[in-house]
């Protein structure tokens, strides 16, 4: 950290992780109000049941209340044989399947109307937003398309950069983090390093070698990560 001028870091529990059962809210709770967590964080789904299911009504209210993040990780076992992947086990984990699977769970969160219900809700995604940032466009004009039970009350994508927030942990390309600020919003983007999977140097360089304007990189790195984990 010296070596690399960063101040603080959030530290987070990844693989094997704490899921989100019965006890959450109450757990959410006392880790917030008592211990001083700054949010809290799942790797995807908890034995097959995403966070859209109307038994994680109470924990979204509860995250609104507390005003802090959920980061939705990649990591837990795949509930679904995912016959893409047969026979190429290169592909499962960090260098593909857990971006699309963790994307996935969280346009599911957003076609599910979650963020209609608890618009005060913040839900981060780590790896340069998880696949979802890029393609915003079509999946808008996709949408625009179908027929839904029941509508959004704003296009997908406008839920990215409000209630949707990325990290570009784990991806270290100065011209995604670049991509990224222009799609979504430098308001929307926060540095992370996905220590200790990558090197912090190789972190810093893609902040500091974006073509971005320097009052665009502090908000990267660190002024929005002060502002939602309110540090």
């Amino acid at each position: 950290m010296d070596a690399h001028g960063i101040d603080i870091q959030i530290l987070s529990l990844s693989v094997p992780g704490i899921q989100a059962d019965a006890d959450a809210v109450t757990e959410l709770q006392r880790c917030v109000e008592q211990l001083g967590f700054k949010g809290a964080l799942i790797n995807d789904h908890t034995r097959g049941r995403y966070l859209d299911d109307h038994a994680y009504e109470e924990l979204w209210s509860a995250l609104e209340e507390l005003r802090v993040p959920l980061s939705l990780h990649p990591g837990s076992l795949p509930c679904d044989d995912w016959h893409v992947m047969r026979g190429r086990p290169e592909m499962y984990g960090a260098s593909w399947s857990w971006q699309a699977e963790t994307g996935g769970h969280a346009m599911r969160l957003i076609c599910a109307g979650v963020f209609d219900r608890h618009p005060v809700a913040t839900l981060i995604l780590g790896h340069l937003g998880e696949f979802l940032p890029f393609p915003r466009s079509r999946i808008d004009s996709r949408y625009r398309s179908l027929r839904v039970d029941e509508p959004l009350q704003r296009m997908p994508s406008q839920y990215f950069g409000s209630n949707l927030l990325i990290t570009t942990s784990g991806v270290l390309a100065p011209e995604a983090v670049q991509a990224a600020v222009l799609t979504i919003g430098a308001d929307a983007v926060m540095f992370a390093v996905d220590y200790p999977y990558e090197v912090t140097a190789d972190a810093v360089a893609s902040i500091e070698k974006a073509d971005l304007p320097s009052q665009v990189k502090e908000k990267v790195a660190p002024l929005n990560a002060r502002r939602v984990l309110r540090i």
